[in-house]
């Protein structure tokens, strides 16, 4: 797990300065595969009928991770780096956002133990580099603290459907050309 650490640190680094990006973007994608696994399972959605998705996060992802329209600037290289870059920052806001909650859910009462925790764990892992640990945000009745983490996990689904494809935008150059 520590070479999964090691390679998460340096993701945005190596981004940055456009060496072995495919590395990275397969890392993102085994974080969609890890949401979607989670989704996919009984374990996290045992009784729960719901179709609601919830997204909340501080950052502005898709805005900053837009690929620009047009690419006539005075500057196109400073620009681009500035959009990476804020691309980048939201990117980990979004990140931290859903590693604390998640981390959180776990410490919380549990109807399928075992199960969430192997389900949750490898995206609180991938994220784990990232985030401080916050207070508590779940109670004590597990019903409705699995059907808060379904509609969270939805929304994260579709957050790193959007994180991969910035982070595939950034790794193939298009912004650069």
């Amino acid at each position: 797990m520590a070479n999964i650490q090691l390679y998460v640190a340096s993701c945005v680094l190596l981004l940055s300065l456009s060496w072995r990006t495919s590395e990275c973007a397969d890392f993102y994608k085994m974080l969609l595969l890890n949401i979607s696994n989670a989704l996919d399972s009984i374990y996290l959605t045992d009784g729960i009928q719901s179709e609601k998705i919830e997204m909340r996060s501080t950052g502005d992802t898709v805005l900053a991770c837009a690929p620009t329209l047009t690419q006539v600037s005075l500057f196109p290289k400073q620009h681009s780096l500035w959009q990476q870059l804020e691309c980048l920052k939201n990117i980990k806001m979004d990140l931290l956002y859903y590693h604390e909650a998640i981390a959180s859910y776990l410490r919380g009462p549990l109807k399928n133990g075992p199960e969430e925790i192997r389900l949750l764990s490898p995206i609180v892992e991938i994220t784990k580099n990232l985030t401080e640990n916050l207070p508590s945000k779940w109670g004590n009745d597990s019903y409705s603290n699995r059907l808060e983490m379904n509609k969270m996990m939805k929304g994260f689904h579709i957050r790193a459907i959007t994180i991969n494809r910035a982070i595939g935008y950034i790794s193939s150059g298009d912004h650069r050309k």
